[in-house]
């Protein structure tokens, strides 16, 4: 199964957005569905304060778990983020929810932005 539709089985599972990214994930992180589930539990919501996205937060785990150079993971990250915010507008959870963006097409977009990624390294 392919990291998006995995991701958004997640979430209609019940998952929060960086739970259903980092946990889709996996198969490249090599972290485990549980540990996962328990690290990302805390940043759905945008960190339970309407911040930045949980897809993105879900997104820049799975990054770091992958790569071990900082200044790679800090370079990938803001690509990640800037990709974010040229698609969507913004990155803070409630100003997505107020233009009415739903959290399934964010966890797609992360979740694809990541596959991406990740194939990429191989």
């Amino acid at each position: 199964m392919k990291i998006r539709e995995e991701a958004l089985a997640l979430h209609g599972q019940g998952c929060n957005c960086a739970q259903s990214v980092l946990m889709a994930c996996g198969k490249y992180t090599g972290l485990d569905a549980e540990t996962a589930k328990a690290i990302s539990a805390g940043f759905g919501g945008g960190v339970r304060s309407g911040e930045i996205c949980g897809a993105i937060s879900g997104a820049v785990m799975a990054l770091g778990l992958r790569e071990q150079d900082r200044a790679m993971i800090a370079r990938e990250s803001k690509a990640c983020v800037d990709a974010f915010r040229e698609a969507f507008g913004c990155v803070r959870c409630v100003e997505l929810k107020q233009n009415g963006v739903s959290c399934d097409t964010l966890i797609a977009f992360c979740a694809e932005y990541m596959e991406q990624w990740m194939e990429n390294k191989e």
